[in-house]
Order: structure tokens, then sequence, then C-alpha cells
């Protein structure tokens, strides 16, 4: 009713502020600019992937829930997947280690995936009451990091598992420590679990681009790049 009671060239102009305002805000890309700290401030506050990253993490995701449905069919069990950079994070429940091991197996051979963590858990499916608990406890760390203090928040995903938090992103070795600790001192966290892409500070102020002629954080890394202290295995923060 709005939009047609508008003349055609205002109706027009109209809808396209509205699809680039949409466009920007989905762009995850887009610096945050508070006066003069420009660099600073879009460290902090942008997604470290390039955009062609983000949107294959959600054809990733989507695919490796439509394998788990496909898998399990009618028998009782449930999948999340969740995908930062290609790495991609298993949780939920199923009936068996086979069950278990096919979904990875089948995870593991989507496109773009590099690296499959599989945290399902073999037994029946956990009580409404504790995944609604779950779902709190990420919207607690969620806000937890976003008002911290030197931690990208915007480039962090944040999972909960039966209290166990799982932290994915790029980011520098100080930054995820800093990420870690705010997470553990949230009531009902019964343990954080890091799964970072480790990147040196140089590395995070390059410009992130989809080209081939300007390098993004994921591509090739300078001497300086930090790396896991464990490359292997998920860094298992201990809550004292």
């Amino acid at each position: 009713m709005f939009f047609s009671a508008l003349p055609r060239p205002l109706r027009t102009l109209t809808q396209l502020s509205i699809t680039v305002l949409a466009v920007w805000q989905l762009s995850a890309c887009a610096p945050l600019v508070v006066g003069g700290a420009a660099a600073t401030t879009a460290v902090v506050a942008t997604d470290r992937r390039t955009a062609g990253e983000q949107v294959d993490d959600k054809t990733i995701e989507i695919k490796a829930n439509a394998e788990a449905t496909q898998i399990l069919g009618d028998k009782p069990g449930r999948v999340s997947a969740s995908s930062y950079g290609g790495q991609v994070l298993l949780l939920g429940d199923v009936p068996t280690q086979e069950d278990s091991q096919k979904i990875e197996a089948a995870v593991q051979k989507i496109e773009r995936v590099n690296k499959v963590i599989n945290r399902l858990r073999v037994g029946p499916v956990t009580e409404l009451g504790v995944r609604t608990n779950d779902s709190w406890i990420t919207t607690k760390v969620t806000s937890t990091l976003i008002n911290t203090k030197d931690v990208p928040s915007r480039t962090i995903n944040v999972t909960t598992e039966r209290g166990v938090v799982y932290l994915q992103g790029r980011v520098t070795q100080a930054e995820g420590d800093r990420a870690a600790q705010a997470a553990a001192r949230v009531k009902g966290v019964n343990q954080v679990v890091k799964l970072f892409d480790y990147v040196s500070a140089e590395r995070v102020l390059l410009p992130q681009s989809d080209s081939t002629g300007t390098a993004s954080p994921s591509q090739s890394a300078p001497a300086t790049t930090t790396t896991s202290p464990s490359a292997n295995q998920p860094e298992v923060f201990t809550i004292n």
C-alpha cells in the first residue's frame, strides 16, 4: 500500500535505497567507522572472511545438514553443522558410532570443506530443556564478546552443546585468548573449546578481497603468521 501510493520515480528510488541498505547490512566486510579510527575499528567490527568465504560457509552448512538428515533417515537424532573458513564443526546426537562416521565422511566430501571436527554424541537426543539452555548460553557469550575490549566478536562464531562453548573464527593468538577467557566467565559455561584460525596482527590489517590480485587472511601466510599451538587438535580452555 505504501509503495503503490508513491509516484513511480520516487517508488523506484525508495526500493533502490532499501536494496542498497540491505546489501550493506549483509556485507560483513563493511567497516564500522568511528571518528578517525576507521582502520582500528574495522579490525574489531568486521568478519575477516571474504564475501565469497561467507557464502561458501553457508552453503557448506546447508549441504552438511542435508547429508546428515539423509543418513539418519527415520532414526532419532539431530545434527548441527557450523562452518568457518571451510572448517566444519559437527554437534548433536546420533544413534550409533557408525552414523557418526558416515556423517563425518559425507561432510568431508563437500566442496570447500577443509577440515571436519566431529563432536557428535552417540546416545538419545538431548533434552529440550538442555538445548534451550545451550541457546541461552550462546546468546550470553555472544553478548559478552561484543562487550569485551579488543575481541573481534563479528568474526567469531559461538556454538554451545551441553554447556560446552565452541569458538570458531579468524583471530590473533591474543584475541583468541581474550575471547576464551571472556566466554569462560559466563554463567553456565562448563568448558570453552577454541577452534580458531590463527593469523598474525599484520595479516588482520590486510584488505579482504575475492579477487586474485589482493590477498585475504585465508591465503598463504607470511613468515610472521602465528600458528595454533596445537595444529591437529582443538584447544580446550580449562575453566578453573
